[in-house]
């Protein structure tokens, strides 16, 4: 079976064709660059995981601007843009970086997700869409292939599948992390069954999972109310349960391990002087070019 590298390399069935899918060019370029120098990752990846030593979220936020930075500096064909907090509430979708292809002139928004290994959101579903439709069928279980088809034709899952999600998933016991990009494709083909599942086992609203036809997990969708906050509604999955739906761009797992000099150049930076910052930028920018050579990249 192929991958969602592989699937959508050569094109993608978006309702009008096959058409070239500037995404899946970008994730097989990532992949490849870590494939050929992993030690760019696991540096970037350590630095943004210690951050969690600095709070549980702030990892999210500057991971946010250390991938960016990680795209700009190391894939010399692509050019990537943090999208701030300000303009992210403005914009209609959910995604915190443009990424631009300096061959093509596409562009690519992503939404970085930094999870544990666990339950992952792929989509907010902001619009509540998702769960309305699933309830219209009056049905606790769905599975005739057309209607499981029309379903994933539908708007509220075809915007879902549009969004260019990019997770972080760690596991912080362990110190492992791994991108995992969730394969829509590979998962909307083997789903054989959705069935909704009731309030309780620790659930305050019933969701609708989606298996395949060996009974295992693939996603869910979560309750879309009023009463649902952003962690209660929208398209999730699980990196531990669906592993066979996402594909690595790291490879597998990679061992991290904490940047405590990191720690505390956030600690006197804030405390320092925009002079201070900028004697301190110059000489990281001379450490990234002393990288870059020593990979034999561009610099």
């Amino acid at each position: 079976m192929q991958t969602t590298l592989e699937y959508l390399s050569f094109g993608a069935d978006t309702g009008g064709g096959l058409e070239r899918n500037a995404y899946a060019e970008f994730l097989a370029r990532l992949k490849l660059l870590v494939s050929q120098h992993p030690i760019l990752m696991i540096n970037t990846l350590s630095n943004i995981f210690t951050m969690r030593l600095i709070g549980n979220k702030t990892h999210g936020d500057l991971g946010e601007i250390a991938i960016a930075e990680f795209i700009k500096q190391f894939m010399y064909d692509y050019d990537a843009k943090h999208v701030g907090k300000d303009l992210f509430r403005a914009k209609s979708h959910e995604e915190d970086i443009s990424v631009i292809s300096l061959v093509t002139s596409d562009v690519i928004p992503l939404s970085l997700k930094a999870y544990g290994d666990g339950p992952l959101q792929l989509s907010t579903d902001k619009n509540m869409l998702m769960f309305p439709l699933l309830e219209s069928f009056g049905v606790s279980e769905i599975t005739d292939s057309s209607v499981i088809s029309s379903i994933f034709r539908s708007d509220p899952f075809t915007e879902a599948r549009a969004l260019k999600v990019l997770p972080l998933i760690y596991r912080e016991k362990a110190m492992e992390c791994n991108i995992l990009v969730f394969d829509f494709a590979r998962a909307f083909d083997a789903t054989a069954k959705i069935e909704r599942l009731s309030v309780g086992s620790g659930r305050k609203h019933a969701v609708w999972r989606f298996v395949d036809a060996a009974g295992r997990y693939i996603c869910e969708v979560r309750y879309g109310g009023a009463s649902a906050n952003a962690l209660q509604r929208g398209l999730w999955t699980h990196t531990r349960n669906g592993e066979r739906y996402f594909d690595s761009i790291t490879n597998g797992w990679i061992e991290y391990s904490h940047n405590h000099t990191l720690v505390e150049l956030f600690a006197k930076a804030l405390n320092a002087t925009p002079q201070g910052h900028e004697m301190a930028l110059e000489a990281i920018d001379r450490d990234l070019i002393d990288l870059k050579k020593s990979e034999g990249l561009p610099w």
